[in-house]
């Protein structure tokens, strides 16, 4: 049988970044991957993702660490391969759009102080929120992969994909990304659509995809085939579940094929060997899906918003109301224009979905980020807003046509003037646009901690131990046992996880 390609596959790691967002939300630390990265860096991998997304939160919002530190450290230590990372165009690496200002000088620190490869997507696949990133990142010099968040609907379908990605690579695109979010794309469909993208479009290829409903490594075998470029793996310890496929079995399916990297399985073992004692440290962190989860397929619901559901509603002590929740996203969704369920829009339309059912009434509270979508400062939907629904949250105000971020004004020089008398960096002034009050936490975090370091050992040591003993125990979630309607396919959510958004 012949194939469209016949070349050897090549690897994204996501260890550093989705996989542990995925799986361990956010916590690994960087003190736990610097030992291991010059390991990493001699396996060769087309690129390690290891920043973007909600690693620069997490670090300043939980761990208290400097998250542009973090990349200079891996920089530092990983000489060879080169760095990715995901950036969620107007919205950088936050849940709202920000100001031009912000977006280009974000990209410059990241390009400054090591990534080559900037991913960037739009949650509504919308290309105007992708214009300026793009731009930021060919004047740093930077790899730019376009990409588009794969997902299913009555108005998506291969042919509104291969239309997208022909506009992605006018634009200027380096690379495409098919981004599969919640493991929805069919192995079939894959090599369906592979094959169209290869035949149209002159730009390297990567498929991203999550294994949440088990499809993940056919669909990677199917697009292989069809003659995809590049596709993201986790290292075996950190793979699967909401995570990505796991890597040493993709080398191993695809050794003496045409498709074979050659990699060194003897040196994935020990990564996986290591990654398999750090994880261990970070139990209380684990997102709780055992195996696969077949119910993203019916109701498109990504393992991180299904986390994020129930943190809501163990609030409001009506987990029982999770099926009727469930039940009630593909409804909010086609209200809403149809849609990608990931970051930020999962979060807008399940927070809605929530509220309409918890209320018994439908749309009868309606958050701002809500309203704010229907009136178009999230971009435009993939799909008409149901004109009742459109009525009913934001009455006859007509929505805004024009790109988003045209309507903001710039916002470092607002930034430096209220952090004056605190600090005048620039990366903690990104910091704190993108995240006010944690970077501000951090900001006295950082500054008691150059403090203490001016005490001596012994005083250092005893305010340690002190702080240790008042340090409370991981708070983990007791087991939830749910099913559908009628009884079958049950499924269990353990441990604890914060919505950090899925991406």
């Amino acid at each position: 049988m012949s194939y469209a390609s016949s070349k050897p596959i090549k690897f994204t790691d996501t260890t550093f970044r989705d996989a542990h967002q995925s799986l361990l939300a956010t916590r690994m630390r960087t003190e736990d991957m610097l030992p291991i990265a010059e390991k990493m860096d001699q396996v060769g991998f087309n690129s390690m993702e290891v920043w973007g997304g909600a690693t620069f939160d997490a670090p300043l919002r939980f761990l208290k660490e400097n998250p542009w530190e973090r990349l200079r450290q891996l920089r530092a230590a990983i000489k060879k391969t080169k760095l990715q990372m995901l950036l969620r165009g107007q919205n950088i690496v936050g849940y709202r759009h920000y100001p031009d200002d912000t977006v280009r000088k974000f990209v410059e620190l990241a390009a400054t102080n090591g990534i080559d490869i900037f991913r960037v997507f739009d949650a509504l696949n919308d290309p105007r929120n992708m214009q300026t990133a793009l731009k930021a990142i060919h004047k740093a010099g930077a790899h730019a992969q376009l990409s588009f968040s794969y997902t299913i609907s009555p108005v998506h379908n291969v042919e509104t994909f291969v239309e997208q990605t022909r506009y992605l690579e006018e634009m200027g695109a380096d690379s495409i990304c098919i981004k599969d979010m919640a493991g929805l794309l069919s192995p079939f469909i894959a090599r369906e659509l592979v094959t169209r993208l290869k035949e149209e479009i002159s730009v390297p290829i990567q498929l991203h995809s999550h294994y949440t409903s088990g499809m993940a490594s056919m669909t990677y075998l199917e697009a292989i085939k069809a003659g995809v470029d590049i596709v993201d793996t986790a290292i075996s310890s950190l793979a699967q579940s909401t995570s990505q496929p796991p890597l040493e079995t993709m080398v191993a399916v695809l050794q003496g094929t045409p498709w074979d990297s050659k990699l060194n399985l003897d040196l994935l073992s020990e990564i996986a060997t290591y990654i398999h004692d750090v994880r261990e440290k970070y139990e209380a962190y684990e997102c709780g899906m055992v195996g696969v989860d077949t119910n993203v397929l019916q109701f498109q619901v990504p393992g991180g918003m299904m986390s994020n559901l129930v943190n809501q509603l163990r609030e409001q002590n009506a987990l029982d109301r999770l099926q009727d929740v469930l039940d009630e996203v593909p409804i909010v969704r086609k209200e809403m224009g149809y849609p990608p369920l990931v970051t930020p829009s999962s979060q807008i339309v399940g927070t809605q979905a929530t509220l309409n059912v918890l209320l018994g009434e439908r749309y009868k509270t309606i958050p701002e980020e809500v309203k704010q979508y229907v009136r178009g400062y999230y971009g435009r939907p993939p799909a008409p807003i149901d004109p009742a629904i459109q009525k009913l949250v934001i009455g006859d105000e007509e929505p805004i046509t024009c790109r988003p971020a045209d309507l903001l004004e710039p916002a470092i020089p607002k930034a430096r003037a209220e952090l004056k008398g605190i600090t005048s960096n620039i990366e903690d002034i990104i910091a704190y646009i993108l995240f006010p009050q944690p970077a501000l936490e951090f900001f006295e975090h950082r500054k008691d901690q150059e403090s203490l370091s001016k005490l001596t050992p012994e005083l250092q040591a005893a305010i340690t131990a002190a702080l240790l003993e008042m340090q409370p125990e991981p708070l983990k979630m007791p087991t939830i046992r749910r099913s559908n309607k009628n009884g079958s396919n049950p499924w269990v959510l353990t441990g604890r996880r914060e919505a950090m958004g899925y991406d």
